[in-house]
């Protein structure tokens, strides 16, 4: 008997199809079928009652099918436990991050890595634009958002809150608002690159989130310009928790809305579909993913 055969009768189980399984291990449904009957014929049992319609097993195939699972299981954490073990960590690595976060802890982490690897370059482009990873030559992406693009792959490291806040000068000039609603007759700094819209700032709702169009004199794409102005006074900033952190212990923030803000967004480390994830990858985004969690307070 051979442990692939019984792989195979696992995977023909779980897929409950000769076709998606041939698929899955790239072989032809001829050779799914030769090795099925070569099981059966090894083990002296029938393992599965075939139609076009339905895969059934058999008594002997669902007493089979539990420990074909376990060698299946026992022989991917086997490959995995050795993966990239024979490659070194080497080599040049060209990523893209967000501006907010590559301040905030990625350019350290990041050069912390490389320390660690003397072997290993990283060539780290802080910018919120979405790029093109295939065409742009991109190796890795950590951002915050949604995910559109299929033919990668995006691994979830934690989720960004977002906070309505100002200073206290502001809201003893200006007073405090109450509710979302009431935000319409303040000075709201608007950041012109958020995907709704600059002026659409989302909150909760009793049954869905729901957004308030808000106006104000000051505008940019870029948050830390927004900080420095809601620091100085001059508006209510709709920005991540994690940007003013320490503002808001130090008293020089407040935030307005607490448990109202509904903007919530993942942060992921992207990266082009690939069979196996070369080494370098694997532990720079295991890294990345560990500093981000020393702060998830943070966020």
């Amino acid at each position: 008997m051979h442990s692939d055969d019984l792989i195979l009768f696992a995977h023909v189980v779980e897929l409950g199809s000769f076709s998606k399984a041939a698929e899955q291990n790239d072989v032809t449904n001829s050779v799914v079928s030769k090795r099925i009957a070569r099981l059966e014929k090894d083990l002296n049992v029938q393992l599965l009652y075939r139609t076009t319609r339905k895969l059934t097993l058999t008594e002997a195939g669902q007493a089979l099918f539990i420990k074909a699972k376990q060698v299946a299981q026992a022989t991917q954490e086997a490959s995995n436990a050795v993966a990239g073990f024979g490659e070194s960590i080497q080599g040049h690595v060209k990523m893209s991050v967000p501006t907010i976060s590559g301040e905030l802890l990625l350019a350290d982490a990041v050069a912390e890595f490389c320390n660690l690897h003397p072997g290993l370059s990283v060539d780290m482009s802080l910018d919120n634009q979405f790029v093109d990873l295939v065409t742009e030559g991109y190796d890795l992406v950590i951002r915050t958002g949604h995910l559109e693009d299929s033919s990668l792959i995006a691994r979830h490291i934690l989720d960004s809150h977002w906070i309505v806040c100002a200073s206290p000068a502001y809201i003893k000039r200006y007073g405090r608002p109450e509710t979302p609603e009431s935000l319409v007759k303040h000075n709201c700094l608007q950041y012109s690159y958020q995907t709704t819209g600059a002026n659409e700032w989302e909150f909760k709702g009793a049954e869905q989130n729901y957004t308030v169009k808000v106006s104000g004199s000051f505008s940019s794409d870029n948050a830390t310009a927004l900080r420095k102005a809601a620091l100085g006074g001059h508006g209510i900033a709709y920005l991540p928790r994690c940007l003013v952190y320490h503002d808001l212990r130090n008293g020089e923030l407040i935030d307005i809305l607490p448990q109202q803000v509904g903007k919530i967004l993942g942060v992921y480390a992207v990266y082009p579909f690939t069979r196996q994830l070369p080494k370098k990858l694997k532990l720079l985004i295991e890294h990345i993913r560990q500093r981000y969690k020393s702060i998830e307070h943070y966020f």
